[in-house]
């Protein structure tokens, strides 16, 4: 495939007419504006970026990497190992059926079009080990994977802010720096370098479960 395809090809999987209910999901977020901890467009953007740096976003860039290594190398007991760290790091069990429910969604369907990513793993472990077999640019796949994360959570902060249309783009506008940085250093990092900070989100995950009346299942 060309440049050009290649990246329409990871356009259109980490777009969100891809049919793997990221919608669905909060990634705690609901919990959070529940308790008055993110309120309007700032804290929203501290949240956002504490997630993508600190959280499950750096995570997964790191496991999305090693997936592709692993498939490159034809290394299905490695891959199947990185796949069960994956789903062993959910801090909550909410957060386990999201990676587990997007990854299966995501492999279903790049199977039945593109021949790839059979089995149902993670969703970066998903996605990091299809882009291999298809021999998509690693960078490049980092980059569509981190926007969508940050995207849906955009989303969701649109809703349940609530914040504006343009307001909730700024904030997402405004994260491109993070995401290309965060693209270009887990491109370095190993499986040894796994490790998460962001504690707000993970604890609102686990209390989400409690939650009478929600919108999201995470």
């Amino acid at each position: 495939m060309s440049a050009g395809t290649d990246l329409l090809v990871l356009a259109q999987w980490l777009s969100p007419a891809y049919p793997v209910g990221a919608f669905a999901y909060s990634h705690g977020f609901e919990m959070a504006v529940a308790e008055g901890r993110v309120t309007d467009a700032d804290s929203f953007g501290a949240f956002l970026d504490d997630v993508l740096r600190h959280g499950s976003g750096r995570t997964d860039a790191i496991l999305l990497v090693a997936a592709h290594a692993a498939q490159t190398a034809g290394d299905p007991d490695q891959l199947a190992e990185i796949d069960a760290l994956a789903r062993a790091l959910a801090p909550s069990r909410e957060r386990a059926t999201e990676t587990e429910l997007q990854g299966a969604a995501f492999a279903e369907t790049t199977a039945a079009i593109w021949g790839c990513a059979p089995a149902p793993r993670a969703y970066p472990v998903a996605v990091g080990s299809a882009a291999a077999t298809r021999g998509l640019p690693l960078e490049a796949t980092l980059q569509f994977y981190l926007h969508a994360f940050a995207s849906n959570l955009t989303a969701a902060a649109t809703r349940l802010v609530p914040l504006g249309q343009t307001e909730a783009q700024a904030r997402l506008a405004a994260t491109a720096p993070t995401l290309a940085e965060l693209a270009r250093m887990a491109l370095s990092l190993t499986l040894d370098d796994l490790g998460s900070s962001a504690f707000l989100a993970d604890i609102s995950s686990m209390r989400h479960e409690t939650l009478y009346s929600r919108m999201f299942r995470s």
